[in-house]
């Protein structure tokens, strides 16, 4: 049986860590997302700091990825989770620090809902330290206004990838 390919589509990813060494954590991610099967890395925005999301601890160092991707939307959160894993992702409690957080944040045009995943990101348009790199990679994906909704929290460009 020949292998079927699927199209290629343009997906969004969040990271985010705040444990050790986050601006490392983010930079060898982003070097894990090029590495994953079917998946091209296309342009990663500049890194953000922000405060924990309800939540304590320490500040977190954030950026959005855009990927080109042949994988469905659930084996590219697999894909991730699997990176997270291999950073000593701990789940202990919601909200809780993190050595790397990935987030699927938009998988092309589609909505996803299941037990495991929702797409878009069903909390993306309330997080400023989301919206700010995905509008520096896609400011045609990130109404105006949805920018100005979260214009109140603290975020700051750090460093330019």
């Amino acid at each position: 049986m020949p292998a079927v390919h699927r199209p290629w589509v343009q997906a969004f990813v969040g990271l985010g860590a705040n444990l050790g060494d986050a601006q490392a954590s983010i930079q060898h991610a982003l070097a894990g997302l090029q590495a994953v099967a079917d998946t091209e890395l296309i342009r990663a925005s500049g890194l953000y700091r922000s405060p924990p999301w309800e939540a304590d601890g320490p500040d977190y160092t954030n950026a959005v990825a855009l990927l080109g991707t042949r994988l469905t939307a659930p084996d590219l959160l697999d894909a991730l989770q699997a990176l997270e894993q291999r950073a000593g992702r701990e789940r202990p409690y919601p909200n809780a620090p993190r050595t790397l957080d990935l987030d699927l944040l938009l998988y092309g045009s589609a909505s996803v809902q299941s037990a495991r995943l929702t797409v878009p990101h069903p909390r993306l348009w309330q997080r400023a330290f989301v919206l700010v790199p995905l509008a520096e990679l896609a400011p045609e994906r990130v109404p105006a206004e949805a920018l100005k909704a979260v214009a109140g929290q603290a975020v700051r460009r750090i460093f330019s990838l």
